[in-house]
């Protein structure tokens, strides 16, 4: 008989859940915080992180039909991903005192806070993707992901395109971030899987911030949202914000990352983390 997954290791694990099949994976022992990567990621983003946070049990899933997840049913706006997290956090027992999400995982994670009838005591973003697209974007991007969406050759299309892992590199140097081998390793084997492909699209055309953003100041809990100051994706001033909308919001910058800062340079982040994780106390 095979031992259960070390939490401490990170090993990925699969449960049931429904609608979904989640895969995650976790590390550590202490309070539970729940990490929610953003579209087009998976868990293995947050390991370089997990590892700097060892007080805590950082649970990492991947967003339905994202990384390993199989998505039992088309459920991938804000309000679904939200509300079938809740779902396998009471399957599970869990009641995370943290909720830390990246990107578009911030505005998921401020809307799981609103569901969960045990709230976190604190919420993390990293470079929180918490502003439409403005202009002619906010008309075309929905659409064009929406489109692509209805055609069968798309992902596929878009997988074969990113095998070539200078594409990778590009992308993420696009977004302000130093790329390093293991993370042009990893957007390249994301990149390159039509069924992770399909769903990000999916996600994107099914993305409505507009009812979260006008709750915003009726979230009652501590959150925190950091910021890189060379993010090309999400500019700080969307946290900044944000945060001033927040009745206990708090924005911290971060001087020389871009919008995957957890991955290049962890250490401050987890700094940050740990000491707003202690000031709830």
């Amino acid at each position: 008989m095979t031992a259960p997954p070390d939490p401490c290791a990170g090993a990925p694990q699969r449960l049931r859940a429904p609608p979904h099949d989640w895969h995650l994976r976790r590390w550590g022992a202490g309070p539970q915080a729940l990490l929610i990567h953003g579209a087009g990621g998976d868990s293995s983003g947050w390991h370089p992180l997990a590892r700097h946070l060892p007080g805590l049990h950082a649970i990492a899933p991947d967003l339905p039909g994202q990384g390993g997840t199989r998505a039992g049913a088309p459920r991938y706006s804000l309000d679904q991903m939200a509300t079938d997290l809740a779902a396998l956090l009471q399957h599970q027992g869990w009641a995370p005192r943290l909720l830390i999400g990246h990107s578009a995982g911030a505005a998921i994670a401020l809307r799981l806070s609103q569901l969960l009838p045990d709230p976190p005591r604190g919420i993390i973003g990293i470079n929180a993707a918490l502003s439409p697209f403005q202009g002619v974007a906010g008309w075309l991007f929905p659409r064009l992901a929406r489109a692509m969406t209805l055609s069968p050759f798309a992902s596929h299309a878009i997988a074969r395109m990113a095998r070539a892992p200078e594409r990778s590199a590009r992308l993420i140097r696009s977004t302000g971030s130093a790329p390093d081998p293991s993370m042009v390793a990893r957007y390249n084997a994301l990149l390159s899987n039509p069924g992770h492909v399909a769903a990000t699209l999916r996600m994107m055309a099914a993305w409505r911030l507009e009812p979260l953003l006008d709750t915003l100041p009726t979230i009652p809990t501590p959150v925190l949202l950091i910021a890189a100051a060379r993010d090309r994706a999400v500019p700080p001033q969307v946290s900044q914000n944000a945060a001033s909308r927040l009745p206990q919001g708090q924005y911290a910058e971060l001087p020389a990352l871009g919008h995957l800062a957890h991955e290049e340079d962890p250490a401050p982040i987890a700094h940050m983390i740990d000491a707003f994780d202690q000031s709830l106390d």
